[in-house]
């Protein structure tokens, strides 16, 4: 088949990777965050803002444009990225996730999952064949294979039989691919909840089925903290080194350090522009609920020496007064901030093995961080 997508493998720090993928849409720097645009819109946050701010991908979601505005609309305006006004690369999920989160009266068959929408309660129908059809028309540079998400908690047997489904529904997404040639790079999603034999199991079977790359899921469902790391741990040692790897989901600034740490890419979680509407920001010490009373009187910005706008034009009690009046702009600059602070967290990542430092770094910054009001 025609490659669609590389990856170049730069440098090592122990697991921790360096590295490069090219897309049609441009090139994408790893370890890297994608904020999350599940309606076609990072919330809060314009494309020109991204690009601003260095976002290098953005995320969109198969069952959520599929429901609203629909493929009829997608198809009229080119794709998403059209659509949205965005140049840059594009991941876009399966479907899976909301399908088995948020669908009403789901009935999970071999052929695919009939369910009624979140919206209006119209039925509808996505299979392996019509997930990677709708991420087709949305123009995804790079698209998730169709997969049943397992709930947390489930016991092994139900995990076994949800494994085994996900396996089959791949390899109809990897054929799906094989007669395309204007088609998107797909990843595997490795599955098996929390049992270290189904995620070795699932991660084998998806190597042997030669994906473009692969992600980590049924993660950050419920799950502790513990058994999400293990859960990557299980899983990484049989992916293949010369592939992109990326957890789904995830995670808190630590979390995502961590996981570089063990061999992973990619990341992607709605954390920092959820809390910014609850008034809460980002910093290397931990989180900052900017509602707090003793904000009210002070000059400073959310974090000495950050570059974003948020903090080199505004200062805390500031930002505490438009959050405080609900006003739109407060949760936008902490939205901003938030972004800026992931994204620059990756770039440090980034530096930190190129220079081969990458593990000093990681202690530092795990010790010192210290959650406060993450919510």
């Amino acid at each position: 088949m025609i490659p669609v997508m590389t990856f170049d493998l730069l440098a090592q720090d122990g697991k921790a990777r360096r590295g490069r993928i090219s897309t049609p849409h441009g090139r994408i720097e790893t370890p890297v965050f994608m904020p999350v645009g599940t309606q076609g819109s990072v919330k809060a946050v314009s494309p020109r803002e991204l690009r601003e701010l260095h976002a290098q991908i953005v995320l969109g979601n198969t069952y959520h444009l599929f429901v609203r505005p629909g493929m009829e609309v997608m198809r009229n305006f080119g794709g998403l990225h059209q659509f949205m006004s965005w140049d840059g690369p594009i991941l876009t999920d399966s479907g899976g996730f909301q399908v088995f989160s948020l669908a009403k009266l789901r009935k999970i068959t071999e052929e695919g999952v009939h369910f009624q929408n979140h919206l209006d309660g119209a039925p509808c129908f996505i299979g392996p064949e019509t997930a990677m059809d709708i991420q087709a028309t949305l123009g995804s540079d790079i698209a998730m294979a169709f997969d049943e998400c397992p709930p947390h908690p489930c016991g092994h047997e139900y995990a076994a039989k949800s494994l085994a489904l996900t396996l089959r529904w791949a390899e109809r997404c990897r054929r799906w691919t094989e007669s395309r040639e204007q088609r998107p790079a797909l990843f595997g999603i490795v599955q098996g909840s929390v049992f270290e034999d189904l995620r070795r199991e699932s991660a084998e079977a998806l190597t042997r089925m030669d994906f473009e790359g692969y992600a980590v899921g049924g993660v950050s469902v419920g799950e502790s903290e513990q058994e999400m790391m293990e859960a990557v741990e299980w899983s990484e040692p049989w992916l293949p080194t010369h592939k992109p790897r990326y957890a789904m989901g995830l995670g808190t600034p630590p979390q995502m350090i961590e996981l570089v740490a063990r061999g992973i890419d990619m990341f992607d979680c709605v954390l920092p522009t959820r809390i910014a509407r609850n008034g809460t920001a980002f910093t290397a010490a931990g989180t900052v609920n900017l509602k707090n009373a003793p904000f009210a009187s002070e000059r400073g910005p959310i974090e000495e020496g950050c570059e974003c706008y948020a903090c080199t034009d505004f200062s805390r009690g500031y930002l505490r007064h438009l959050i405080k009046a609900e006003e739109i702009l407060g949760l936008r600059l902490i939205s901003l901030h938030n972004l800026h602070f992931y994204i620059r967290l990756m770039e440090r990542a980034r530096a930190e093995i190129e220079a081969g430092t990458f593990q000093t770094f990681r202690r530092e910054f795990v010790a010192g961080y210290k959650p406060q009001g993450e919510t």
